[in-house]
């Protein structure tokens, strides 16, 4: 996290822990309050990437399993970059400022990723740079958000369509799902943009952020669940993040024929858990009809406004349908399946 932005943030009541904001007083209330009212969160958990030069667009095409064609200034994407087994190392959101483009995933994550990245450049005319520090990354959420955001930047930001972007000069707005938004700003100009929608809106930590990607159905691949997925175990291919129509990249054939074979068994599902324990990304699930062997496991969790933990969970799509499915152990809490925002492709 940028020091002077940290500074700052501290001076405004936030908690900080591991370099992200814990919360700013009291996260019980803030998570019962993030789905009613208007929220903001500081988005330094996630660190961010920049590709600079002419090859950029090319030499992420034949990297990652989103089509880098789709993507321009007006329209981002989520994405996954893989083993050549065509397991996830990481999931992102990808987008265009002017000639360069900033992929956002885990701050546990990045520089991994950007090293091995980088070890596949070669002779390609591209650069990678940590642009962590440079850009601030605010999420605005709730009732009327889209609204209050053009009233406080001048920016319309129009939410009908996924992952739509709005710029004006160094200040850029995502458009992550209807009345979800994410500002992009200098870090120079990120106090007094903080500022102006602090009177206006409720400041929360990264776990009500990290409920809101959850409850949306966006996976985000940790430390804990690296090499753990294929794309379509996250529901990626339900996302816009991954391609079939594009050329290679590290995974791709296992990938495809996954795809056009028919073999997959396990899907990623929302749910909530009843536990005052902690769950956590990369935890064991049981089903009976599984026996002693695992049936799956948690991608995501955050703790939910109504107690217990909402999660996303990948999990054998058989079980689903024919049994209970455990948290831990054969006996452990049940999952509680939830319906996603978002259709599953047959």
């Amino acid at each position: 996290m940028n020091s002077a932005w940290q500074t700052f943030l501290r001076e405004h009541h936030a908690a900080i822990e591991n370099d992200g904001v814990a919360h700013f007083g009291n996260i019980t209330t803030e998570l019962q309050e993030t789905p009613t009212t208007i929220v903001m969160a500081d988005l330094s958990h996630h660190s961010l990437i920049r590709f600079s030069g002419e090859d950029a667009k090319t030499f992420l095409q034949n990297q990652l399993s989103c089509d880098i064609r789709e993507i321009n200034p007006k329209q981002a994407q989520y994405g996954s970059y893989c083993t050549p087994k065509g397991r996830i190392l990481a999931t992102f959101l990808l987008w265009q400022q002017q000639d360069d483009l900033l992929m956002q995933l885990p701050a546990g994550l990045s520089a991994a990723i950007q090293k091995r990245l980088t070890m596949y450049v070669l002779r390609a005319k591209v650069r990678l740079t940590d642009a962590s520090n440079d850009l601030i990354r605010i999420g605005v959420a709730g009732p009327d958000a889209a609204m209050l955001v053009k009233d406080v930047t001048g920016l319309a930001c129009h939410c009908d369509h996924p992952l739509q972007v709005a710029q004006d000069g160094a200040l850029s707005a995502l458009c992550l799902a209807p009345q979800r938004i994410e500002l992009i700003t200098p870090v120079e100009n990120a106090p007094i943009l903080w500022q102006h929608l602090d009177q206006q809106v409720k400041p929360v930590g990264a776990d009500c952020w990290n409920w809101l990607d959850i409850e949306s159905g966006i996976p985000v691949i940790l430390p804990e669940t690296q090499e753990m997925f294929l794309p379509q175990m996250v529901n990626l291919d339900a996302i816009g993040g991954v391609s079939f129509k594009k050329g290679c990249y590290p995974g791709q054939e296992i990938v495809a024929r996954t795809q056009y074979l028919g073999k997959l068994k396990r899907r990623m599902f929302l749910a909530h858990i009843d536990s005052t324990q902690t769950i956590k990304a990369g935890d064991a699930l049981y089903s009976s009809d599984m026996e002693d062997q695992s049936s799956g496991n948690i991608v995501n969790a955050a703790p939910s406004p109504q107690g217990g933990f909402d999660v996303l969970a990948v999990i054998q799509q058989s079980s689903v349908g024919t049994g209970e499915i455990h948290w831990q152990s054969p006996q452990g809490p049940t999952l509680k399946i939830k319906p996603l925002p978002y259709p599953l492709p047959d």
